[in-house]
């Protein structure tokens, strides 16, 4: 099959049959690309899908934007009015005030300190595992996953929070993505049960990204005149967080590198070794009339043959170490064939090809300007 190839280029036919005389030599060579191949890649997916895990697990934050009070210009609390400016400069946007506190949860004999919530619209913020969330929660109360897990709950049920009886009208689906207004060991009460009209932040969703630094921008323009908001986006900690990773990926991308740089130093011996054992047959090669230029591409092709060879195999087995990971980190062995994964294995690829024809340069240049003459005497 590779017979029309060899006639085509006489000295992949030459190379090949070279790197053969000494299969166990060549092989040494070739592990190290492998070894350094699978470095770069398995690195690189590990780092990747460990960012894919972490910005899972964020969600869909990026759109959201927290408005807290300007404690540092005495603000203590939000009001109606603060709604309202927010409401005007957010126009599209879901503005949810929100009261927050600690109290007491009783049930049965059980008893926890918990997270309690204000809220006027749940269904803004949550959604309900089993039970129904109604539009304006004016009574009963709205419960955690966990917690209700934890003392037994059920919908229907009586709890009792700070000495107070409430029925539970839902328990609140678990949230898949980091937030602030978390329920899932917390109680979600009528915004009136809390004793003054305040609220301790305000949750903006914006719809996306974009839409939300724009509507960020808009809020903190209300400080001009008056400071009352401190404005945090939320995709500030997904962007750091990318940025750590990007960090920690090159990182480690540098650490596989290293070894393939020490696979390129094998290669090169390995290549000036042969070229040393060869002495006679490159030099009757060149007193036949071969030229320098064919000499050249004959150890230079055995150098990137090893580098090509190599390559493969520890794609491969960067694949089978991606798919583990991807399997141990987001469940799904799949996962690993992601652009982002192929572009570092292909990087790996690229990396070793380079090594290994580099490292063929020497070799390649002294065999290629042997004197026939002294070559042919040893």
């Amino acid at each position: 099959m590779l017979e029309p190839l060899y006639r085509r280029f006489p000295s992949i036919m030459m190379a090949r049959r070279n790197l053969t005389r000494n299969k166990v030599r060549s092989a040494l060579a070739m592990l190290g690309i492998v070894i350094g191949v699978l470095a770069i890649a398995s690195l690189g997916i590990f780092g990747n899908t460990l960012q894919v895990s972490v910005t899972d697990s964020l969600g869909d934050i990026g759109s959201e934007i927290i408005v807290s009070p300007a404690f540092d210009e005495g603000v203590s609390a939000l009001t109606d009015r603060d709604v309202q400016n927010i409401e005007r400069a957010a126009p599209g946007a879901t503005v949810t005030p929100i009261a927050q506190g600690q109290g007491v949860v009783e049930f049965s004999n059980e008893r926890q300190v918990v997270q309690i919530f204000g809220v006027s619209r749940p269904g803004d913020l949550y959604e309900a595992e089993s039970g129904t969330l109604p539009p304006t929660l004016r009574s009963g109360a709205l419960i955690g996953t966990n917690l209700a897990e934890n003392l037994g709950v059920r919908v229907g049920n009586s709890i009792m929070v700070d000495g107070k009886s409430y029925r539970v009208s839902a328990i609140l689906a678990a949230s898949q993505a980091f937030s602030p207004t978390s329920a899932s060991n917390a109680v979600v009460l009528p915004i009136g049960e809390f004793p003054a009209r305040e609220y301790d932040q305000i949750v903006v969703d914006a719809g996306s990204g974009l839409e939300a630094n724009a509507t960020a921008d808009a809020i903190r323009e209300l400080n001009d005149r008056d400071t009352r908001y401190e404005v945090f986006e939320l995709a500030d900690i997904s962007d750091q967080i990318t940025q750590a990773f990007d960090a920690i990926g090159s990182f480690l991308i540098a650490i596989g590198a290293i070894s393939l740089v020490v696979a390129g130093v094998s290669i090169l011996n390995v290549m000036l070794m042969s070229t040393i054992e060869r002495r006679t047959e490159i030099g009757v090669l060149r007193a036949v009339g071969v030229q320098k230029v064919e000499i050249l591409g004959i150890i230079l092709v055995e150098a990137l043959l090893l580098g090509i060879l190599g390559g493969v195999v520890g794609i491969l087995l960067s694949i089978v170490a991606g798919m583990a990971v991807s399997q141990f980190i987001l469940g799904d062995p799949w996962g690993v064939f992601t652009m982002a994964n192929f572009v570092f294995i292909a990087q790996a690829y690229g990396f070793a090809l380079g090594a290994s024809l580099l490292s063929g340069l020497y070799p390649a240049w002294r065999a290629a300007n042997l004197n026939p003459v002294d070559a042919l005497r040893g």
